[in-house]
């Protein structure tokens, strides 16, 4: 049995089912009916793989990889024809081929974007530092106090509880446990750097203000909703300092 060309490729030969460029001598096309189950499914596979590619080459376009959308039907249309001009083997070579141009592309973009990135972070840190109000740590953590607590603070080997609210520096919430009305418990040990350092400095009851450095953040990896190299904002408040079940039975 022939081997199957995965869909991100083959899909790139089937912009007929959604291009409808219909050849000048050829009549027009009737209307489509979808009376019957079977309509409906075969219309339905040309319709989600014409969703598949409409993204796909738009991604591609914005790559710069733009391809020829008459080849493509063509394409489709000699291969459902049993008339294909290029042999299956050459087919998966240029098709392999395009999707190492765009994975080559697509590090090039994330590359450039994570030190712009990097960039910004830098120059939003040094206009902050100088903000009434906030303090710098020696590294690089910056801290605002906005409600301060009277209870202990946590060393780096306790487990604690917070809400917190985490966005990036234009403003994008990432995560929230605000959102999820549910606080958040965890070892301090486990955290990124610049959480594990910064709560160090917070009594139980305080709410602070954090502008954490991608190196104390997540540095160069992208997370999708957090880039690679991204300077991080988050409120923090500490509920409590959650203690072992021994020590807790103990009281």
């Amino acid at each position: 049995m022939k081997k199957t060309i995965k869909l991100s490729l083959v899909a790139a030969s089937v912009l007929a089912l959604t291009a409808c460029n219909q050849e000048a001598a050829k009549p027009e096309v009737k209307e489509v009916k979808l009376e019957t189950e079977a309509q409906q499914q075969s219309y339905g596979i040309g319709a989600s793989v014409g969703n598949f590619l409409n993204k796909d080459l738009a991604d591609k376009k914005e790559l710069g990889i733009e391809l020829d959308q008459e080849l493509m039907l063509r394409g489709f249309k000699d291969a459902l024809a049993g008339d294909a001009k290029i042999e299956e083997e050459k087919i998966r070579e240029v098709l392999t081929a395009l999707d190492e141009s765009v994975r080559a592309k697509q590090q090039e973009q994330a590359k450039a974007a994570a030190q712009e990135n990097l960039a910004e972070g830098e120059k939003y840190l040094a206009e902050n530092a100088k903000k009434e109000g906030v303090e710098v740590t020696e590294s690089g953590l910056q801290y605002e106090v906005l409600e301060q607590g009277d209870g202990e603070k946590p060393a780096e080997t306790d487990t604690v509880k917070v809400h917190y609210k985490g966005t990036l520096l234009d403003g994008t919430e990432f995560d929230s446990s605000y959102s999820r009305n549910e606080p958040t418990t965890f070892p301090l040990n486990r955290v990124i750097p610049g959480w594990t350092e910064g709560l160090q400095l917070m009594p139980v009851g305080a709410k602070y203000k954090f502008t954490i450095p991608s190196e104390l953040a997540y540095g160069e990896r992208d997370l999708g909703k957090i880039p690679a190299n991204s300077t991080l904002v988050f409120e923090v408040e500490l509920l409590e300092i959650v203690k072992p079940k021994e020590e807790a039975a103990a009281e």
